[in-house]
Protein backbone atom coordinates (compact mmCIF):
# COMPACT_ATOMS: atom_id res chain seq x y z
CA UNK A 1 0.00 0.00 0.00
CA UNK A 2 1.43 3.56 -0.88
CA UNK A 3 0.19 7.11 0.48
CA UNK A 4 1.61 9.97 -1.63
CA UNK A 5 1.19 13.49 -0.30
CA UNK A 6 1.29 16.40 -3.11
CA UNK A 7 2.74 19.76 -0.54
CA UNK A 8 1.70 23.07 -2.68
CA UNK A 9 3.72 25.39 -0.18
CA UNK A 10 6.43 27.38 -2.42
CA UNK A 11 8.41 27.14 0.65
CA UNK A 12 10.34 23.91 0.44
CA UNK A 13 11.89 22.63 3.04
CA UNK A 14 11.09 25.39 5.07
CA UNK A 15 7.70 24.90 4.75
CA UNK A 16 5.34 24.28 7.71
CA UNK A 17 2.61 22.77 5.30
CA UNK A 18 5.66 20.10 4.20
CA UNK A 19 6.29 19.51 7.76
CA UNK A 20 2.60 18.77 8.74
CA UNK A 21 2.35 16.61 5.69
CA UNK A 22 5.43 14.75 7.20
CA UNK A 23 3.48 14.32 10.16
CA UNK A 24 0.33 12.33 8.52
CA UNK A 25 2.92 10.53 6.13
CA UNK A 26 4.51 9.14 9.55
CA UNK A 27 1.54 7.89 10.44
CA UNK A 28 0.51 6.23 7.42
CA UNK A 29 4.59 4.74 7.70
CA UNK A 30 3.45 3.59 11.13
CA UNK A 31 0.47 1.91 10.25
CA UNK A 32 2.52 -0.41 7.12
CA UNK A 33 2.05 2.13 3.84
CA UNK A 34 5.22 3.31 2.01
CA UNK A 35 4.89 6.89 1.48
CA UNK A 36 5.87 9.49 -0.91
CA UNK A 37 5.91 13.25 -0.66
CA UNK A 38 5.82 15.43 -3.98
CA UNK A 39 6.95 18.93 -3.39
CA UNK A 40 5.39 21.40 -5.76
CA UNK A 41 8.14 23.55 -4.48
CA UNK A 42 10.33 21.49 -6.52
CA UNK A 43 8.63 21.37 -9.98
CA UNK A 44 8.09 23.36 -13.05
CA UNK A 45 4.22 23.35 -13.64
CA UNK A 46 2.61 25.30 -15.89
CA UNK A 47 -0.53 26.53 -15.77
CA UNK A 48 -3.62 24.52 -18.00
CA UNK A 49 -4.99 26.83 -20.86
CA UNK A 50 -7.97 25.21 -21.02
CA UNK A 51 -6.75 24.06 -24.83
CA UNK A 52 -8.86 20.66 -24.48
CA UNK A 53 -5.85 18.96 -25.67
CA UNK A 54 -5.74 16.20 -23.43
CA UNK A 55 -9.53 15.83 -24.40
CA UNK A 56 -7.82 13.91 -27.60
CA UNK A 57 -5.85 11.06 -25.60
CA UNK A 58 -5.25 12.31 -22.03
CA UNK A 59 -1.78 14.04 -23.32
CA UNK A 60 -1.07 17.93 -22.03
CA UNK A 61 0.70 20.06 -24.69
CA UNK A 62 2.66 20.93 -21.86
CA UNK A 63 6.30 19.12 -21.65
CA UNK A 64 6.86 20.22 -17.88
CA UNK A 65 7.45 17.93 -14.61
CA UNK A 66 3.22 17.52 -13.93
CA UNK A 67 3.34 13.91 -16.21
CA UNK A 68 5.95 12.65 -13.31
CA UNK A 69 4.15 14.47 -10.30
CA UNK A 70 0.53 12.75 -11.70
CA UNK A 71 1.97 9.47 -12.36
CA UNK A 72 3.24 9.07 -8.78
CA UNK A 73 -0.26 9.82 -7.57
CA UNK A 74 -1.66 7.52 -9.62
CA UNK A 75 0.60 4.94 -8.28
CA UNK A 76 -0.43 5.61 -5.02
CA UNK A 77 -4.21 3.89 -3.01
CA UNK A 78 -4.40 6.82 -0.85
CA UNK A 79 -3.42 10.51 -2.04
CA UNK A 80 -3.22 13.67 0.55
CA UNK A 81 -3.61 17.57 -0.86
CA UNK A 82 -1.69 19.68 1.43
CA UNK A 83 -1.77 23.63 1.29
CA UNK A 84 -0.61 27.17 3.22
CA UNK A 85 -3.85 29.11 3.05
CA UNK A 86 -2.70 32.33 0.55
CA UNK A 87 -5.51 34.92 0.52
CA UNK A 88 -8.48 32.54 2.09
CA UNK A 89 -7.49 30.03 -0.70
CA UNK A 90 -4.87 27.29 -1.81
CA UNK A 91 -1.66 28.23 -2.72
CA UNK A 92 -0.71 29.53 -6.54
CA UNK A 93 1.32 26.27 -6.99
CA UNK A 94 -1.54 23.61 -5.93
CA UNK A 95 -4.25 25.88 -8.22
CA UNK A 96 -2.28 25.02 -10.97
CA UNK A 97 -1.68 21.82 -10.00
CA UNK A 98 -5.75 20.99 -9.58
CA UNK A 99 -6.26 22.77 -12.50
CA UNK A 100 -3.78 20.63 -14.46
CA UNK A 101 -6.20 17.24 -13.21
CA UNK A 102 -8.94 18.39 -15.04
CA UNK A 103 -8.75 15.29 -17.46
CA UNK A 104 -8.47 12.76 -14.37
CA UNK A 105 -11.36 14.60 -13.11
CA UNK A 106 -13.35 14.28 -16.41
CA UNK A 107 -12.08 10.44 -16.65
CA UNK A 108 -12.83 9.46 -12.80
CA UNK A 109 -9.13 8.25 -12.80
CA UNK A 110 -8.97 8.08 -8.67
CA UNK A 111 -12.22 6.21 -8.20
CA UNK A 112 -12.06 3.83 -5.33
CA UNK A 113 -8.93 5.25 -4.05
CA UNK A 114 -9.29 7.11 -0.70
CA UNK A 115 -8.06 10.58 0.51
CA UNK A 116 -7.84 13.21 3.16
CA UNK A 117 -6.27 17.24 3.29
CA UNK A 118 -4.53 19.40 5.70
CA UNK A 119 -3.90 23.18 5.75
CA UNK A 120 -2.08 25.83 7.30
CA UNK A 121 -2.90 29.30 7.97
CA UNK A 122 -1.91 32.23 10.34
CA UNK A 123 -5.04 32.78 11.48
CA UNK A 124 -8.37 31.56 9.47
CA UNK A 125 -9.04 30.00 6.10
CA UNK A 126 -7.85 26.97 7.04
CA UNK A 127 -10.98 25.07 7.00
CA UNK A 128 -12.67 26.73 4.07
CA UNK A 129 -9.37 24.96 2.56
CA UNK A 130 -9.58 21.41 3.69
CA UNK A 131 -13.22 21.67 2.40
CA UNK A 132 -12.44 23.04 -0.96
CA UNK A 133 -9.46 20.44 -0.80
CA UNK A 134 -11.06 17.24 -0.15
CA UNK A 135 -13.96 18.48 -3.09
CA UNK A 136 -11.10 18.12 -5.12
CA UNK A 137 -10.05 14.51 -4.14
CA UNK A 138 -14.53 14.10 -4.56
CA UNK A 139 -14.45 15.43 -7.95
CA UNK A 140 -11.50 12.91 -9.05
CA UNK A 141 -14.17 10.27 -7.35
CA UNK A 142 -11.63 9.34 -4.09
CA UNK A 143 -13.77 9.02 -0.75
CA UNK A 144 -12.05 11.54 1.83
CA UNK A 145 -11.71 10.38 5.53
CA UNK A 146 -11.03 14.14 6.72
CA UNK A 147 -8.65 16.87 7.15
CA UNK A 148 -7.30 19.17 9.40
CA UNK A 149 -5.36 22.63 9.37
CA UNK A 150 -3.45 24.43 12.03
CA UNK A 151 -3.39 28.14 12.66
CA UNK A 152 0.08 29.32 12.96
CA UNK A 153 -0.11 32.64 14.41
CA UNK A 154 3.07 34.13 16.07
CA UNK A 155 3.05 30.62 18.08
CA UNK A 156 6.34 28.15 17.11
CA UNK A 157 4.82 25.45 18.69
CA UNK A 158 1.56 25.29 17.05
CA UNK A 159 2.80 23.01 14.22
CA UNK A 160 4.46 20.49 16.83
CA UNK A 161 1.36 20.11 18.75
CA UNK A 162 -0.43 19.21 15.82
CA UNK A 163 1.63 15.98 15.19
CA UNK A 164 -0.69 13.51 17.17
CA UNK A 165 -3.44 14.29 15.23
CA UNK A 166 -1.79 14.60 12.25
CA UNK A 167 -0.33 11.06 12.74
CA UNK A 168 -3.65 10.03 13.78
CA UNK A 169 -4.99 11.05 10.24
CA UNK A 170 -2.14 9.30 8.38
CA UNK A 171 -3.22 5.87 10.11
CA UNK A 172 -6.66 6.43 9.55
CA UNK A 173 -6.19 6.98 5.85
CA UNK A 174 -4.59 3.82 6.18
CA UNK A 175 -7.11 1.86 7.63
CA UNK A 176 -9.60 3.30 5.07
CA UNK A 177 -7.45 2.06 2.19
CA UNK A 178 -7.62 -1.46 3.97
CA UNK A 179 -11.15 -1.55 5.29
CA UNK A 180 -12.93 0.44 2.31
CA UNK A 181 -15.17 2.65 4.67
CA UNK A 182 -18.54 3.66 2.89
CA UNK A 183 -19.04 7.18 3.11
CA UNK A 184 -23.27 7.57 1.83
CA UNK A 185 -23.39 11.30 1.28
CA UNK A 186 -19.76 11.47 -0.65
CA UNK A 187 -20.99 8.65 -2.91
CA UNK A 188 -24.28 10.63 -3.50
CA UNK A 189 -22.07 13.95 -4.50
CA UNK A 190 -19.62 11.68 -6.55
CA UNK A 191 -22.54 9.88 -8.60
CA UNK A 192 -23.69 13.14 -9.44
CA UNK A 193 -20.39 14.38 -10.82
CA UNK A 194 -19.92 11.65 -12.65
CA UNK A 195 -23.47 12.11 -14.07
CA UNK A 196 -22.41 15.30 -15.33
CA UNK A 197 -18.43 13.95 -16.32
CA UNK A 198 -20.53 11.16 -18.71
CA UNK A 199 -21.68 13.90 -21.15
CA UNK A 200 -17.84 14.39 -21.78
CA UNK A 201 -17.07 10.60 -21.54
CA UNK A 202 -19.69 10.34 -24.26
CA UNK A 203 -18.83 13.20 -26.41
CA UNK A 204 -14.97 11.95 -26.80
CA UNK A 205 -15.79 8.34 -27.39
CA UNK A 206 -14.31 7.88 -31.12
CA UNK A 207 -11.07 9.40 -29.26
CA UNK A 208 -10.86 7.56 -25.96
CA UNK A 209 -12.69 4.36 -27.01
CA UNK A 210 -10.88 2.64 -23.88
CA UNK A 211 -12.19 5.29 -21.29
CA UNK A 212 -15.30 4.98 -22.84
CA UNK A 213 -15.20 1.25 -22.04
CA UNK A 214 -14.48 1.03 -19.04
CA UNK A 215 -16.93 3.40 -17.69
CA UNK A 216 -19.20 1.41 -19.60
CA UNK A 217 -17.75 -1.82 -17.54
CA UNK A 218 -17.93 0.27 -14.16
CA UNK A 219 -21.66 0.76 -14.71
CA UNK A 220 -20.98 4.56 -14.75
CA UNK A 221 -22.52 5.03 -18.09
CA UNK A 222 -24.97 2.72 -20.27
CA UNK A 223 -23.74 1.59 -23.60
CA UNK A 224 -24.94 3.18 -26.73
Amino acid sequence: MKIAAVVGSPRGMRSRTRRLAGFVLAGAKEAGAEVDLIDLADLQIVPCTACESCSLDGTCVFADDFSAAYDRTLDADGLMLASPVYVDNVSGQMKVFIDRLADAMHYQNFAGRYGCSVATTQVSGGDAVIGYLNHVLNYLGATTVGGMSVALGDDPGAIDRAEPAARDLGRRLVLAVRDRPRYPDQEVEMAENREYFAGIVRANRDWRPEEYERWVREGWIGEE
